[in-house]
């Protein structure tokens, strides 16, 4: 939630006083919504007489790349007050400029949106899923002033968004730009439930607003599961957030044209799919989980590079292990508090989790840090240049919630009072709880998070080397030692097998084609095999199948050297490969592998996956 670079300078009034300002206005119709446009028009008042310069984002709050959505704008026309034309020059693809006298411009434009996600507009006869940085227009200078957005929908649509309602029903406002463009709008025949939840002082009403061709009971079942994670969520920072108009809005677009995606934004959450919830809603409730976590983490609890957001560039941070990581391991950890999900499932998805990252090639490049950093050539990012990042990439996503999972066992494993609830807790005293004008008051720096980790475990020079070794370091916890704590054993998925490194084949005439990228520090990475390569023989035997590489390799032990022979840019070569053993590892529990439970091992389990809601 940031506004223009040029913006980020400007004090942002309260939101008392940006109301007492005359508002941008908006109006959104929908004419030809079957050929996916909507009609908006744009209202500046007060304007200075000479350039008004209009913008169209190229981010999107909760996205960290560009994503160029003046692509999809045409038809640009201004007036003034009278409805005189004014003329427009073009200087960049993402900005237009009016020449006016002063006073009134009213701008009217089309928009195009197909895609129904967090990201993008999706406007059909059926509904329109709007995300507001990829449908309106923005004016340099205006970013402070409150807006007024008024929606045409077709008939049978019902509106839901997290701005705040006016007397008419149609008609919403927002306190400045920033809100704005983080209050992704939903239209169309939605369902809705509703439930109140006190904390404190304050009493919200969360809303899910639905967007599916299923029944009604699979509504109440989804809502139910939803209602069960908003509590458990709560009860890890012992408090809900206070929510500017007092209501919480999670809204879902379940259709068979969706795509799969959940972006969070600061009183509401996107949740969109192609499943329905007739057969995925354990799947759905997960995306749920996450997003909701960042109703703290990441919206309140804010990075200082993320805090004020720029639309007009990427957003790289380097605490996105923290604000995505830790929120994926919350995200699964709450529903295994839930009940939504069995604790040896949670268990082993961790297993797999941790798995990723020990034995991931990327480890050697870029530390978690570091690896934040590239969220602006990963976060749906476009290109058309084959990368390497299978070789030097690890998720933010998934190594953030490996190191999650090792400091919350570490954590535990100091004393019985400690967790990474208690971290986390922490940080949102001093970093989330306080707000004004829909907008953190002490956004982090990754700094911070080291410093507070050190007075939560009550010895910062741990603190130092943890963030040393595992967050601006490479090294990864010892999850064997950790996990046994809670009586999960960790161990090889495969031990004593032979392995070829993995990856994927595919037939391409008599050969078998390398069909997925060849990892660094695997057998076939050292024998000089590539992507794209075709595999003729193996072990003497004519490749002409997938299954073939596994049963070959399976009569074989760690260590045996195979002939192999394939076929690359350059043409034909043979080689002997030395065959490893499989360094997979997997989670299991005790219980599942023939042990017992100890006494202290049945208590830290307990201690970590048991509900913590409020009554």
């Amino acid at each position: 939630m940031r506004p223009s670079a040029i913006a980020a300078v400007l004090v942002v009034p309260t939101l008392l006083a940006a109301q007492q300002r005359e508002p941008v206005r908006y109006d959104v119709a929908f004419p030809n919504a079957v050929h996916h446009e909507a009609a908006i028009t744009a209202e500046f008042r007060g304007v200075a007489a000479g350039t008004l310069m209009l913008r169209m984002s190229r981010s999107s709050p909760g996205r960290y790349a560009l994503h160029e959505f003046a692509k999809n704008v045409y038809g640009v026309a201004a007036e003034d007050g009278a409805g005189k034309p004014l003329p427009i020059s073009r200087p960049n693809p993402h900005q237009w400029n009016v020449v006016t006298r002063g006073g009134t411009v009213r701008v009217r434009y089309i928009v195009f949106g197909d895609r129904v996600d967090g990201t993008y507009a999706g406007i059909s006869p059926w509904h329109a899923h709007l995300n507001m940085p990829a449908v309106f227009l923005w004016a340099r200078g205006f970013e402070t002033r409150p807006i007024r957005v008024t929606f045409h929908p077709l008939p049978g649509w019902r509106i839901a968004t997290q701005l705040a309602p006016t007397a008419d029903s149609l008609t919403f406002t927002a306190p400045h730009l920033q809100y704005f463009m983080d209050s992704p709008t939903m239209l169309g025949p939605l369902v809705f439930r509703s439930w109140t939840v006190a904390s404190g002082a304050q009493s919200v009403q969360f809303r899910l607003a639905l967007d599916h061709q299923g029944t009604e009971a699979q509504v109440d079942t989804f809502a139910a599961g939803a209602q069960r994670i908003v509590r458990e969520a709560a009860g890890v920072w012992g408090e809900l957030p206070t929510y500017d108009f007092g209501q919480y809005t999670f809204l879902a677009a379940y259709l068979p044209w969706a795509s799969g995606d959940g972006m969070e934004h600061r009183n509401s959450t996107s949740l969109t799919s192609s499943a329905s919830l007739a057969t995925r809603t354990a799947g759905l409730l997960g995306t749920v989980s996450h997003e909701f976590f960042h109703s703290w983490n990441v919206e309140r609890l804010r990075p200082k590079s993320l805090e004020p957001f720029d639309f007009s560039e990427a957003n790289p941070s380097p605490e996105l292990w923290l604000a995505e990581g830790f929120t994926s391991y919350y995200g699964e950890l709450i529903q295994a508090r839930a009940g939504l999900v069995p604790a040896a499932a949670f268990i082993r998805s961790l297993g797999a989790t941790a798995d990723a990252v020990v034995n991931a090639p990327g480890r050697r490049w870029f530390s978690a840090a570091e690896m934040s950093l590239q969220a602006p050539f990963v976060d749906a990012a476009v290109s058309v240049d084959p990368q390497n990042k299978a070789n030097t990439f690890i998720s933010y996503y998934t190594w953030g919630e490996a190191i999650a999972l090792g400091l919350d066992l570490a954590l535990r494993a100091r004393h019985d009072t400690l967790s990474l609830d208690t971290f986390m807790r922490a940080m949102w005293r001093e970093f989330g709880r306080a707000q004004a004008n829909a907008t953190p008051l002490k956004p982090y720096r990754l700094d911070d998070a080291r410093r507070v980790l050190g007075q939560v475990a009550g010895d910062p020079a741990w603190a130092n080397a943890f963030f040393a070794q595992y967050i601006t370091g490479r090294e990864v916890p010892d999850y064997a030692a950790l996990a046994r704590s809670a009586g999960v054993l960790v161990r090889r998925i495969k031990p004593g097998a032979a392995w070829l490194g993995g990856g994927s084949f595919t037939v391409d005439g008599a050969r078998l084609a390398v069909a997925s990228p060849v990892l660094q520090g695997t057998p076939l990475y050292a024998a000089g095999v590539e992507l794209g390569d075709h595999l003729a023989q193996l072990d003497g035997v004519p490749l002409a199948r997938p299954e073939q590489v596994d049963s070959i390799v399976a009569a074989h032990r760690p260590g045996d050297r195979v002939p192999l022979v394939f076929f690359s840019r350059d043409g034909a070569h043979e080689t002997v490969l030395t065959l490893a053993e499989n360094p997979h590892v997997e989670f299991v529990p005790v219980e599942d592998a023939g042990q017992a439970l100890n006494a202290a091992q049945v208590e830290f389990r307990r201690r970590w996956l048991s509900s913590t809601r409020p009554e």
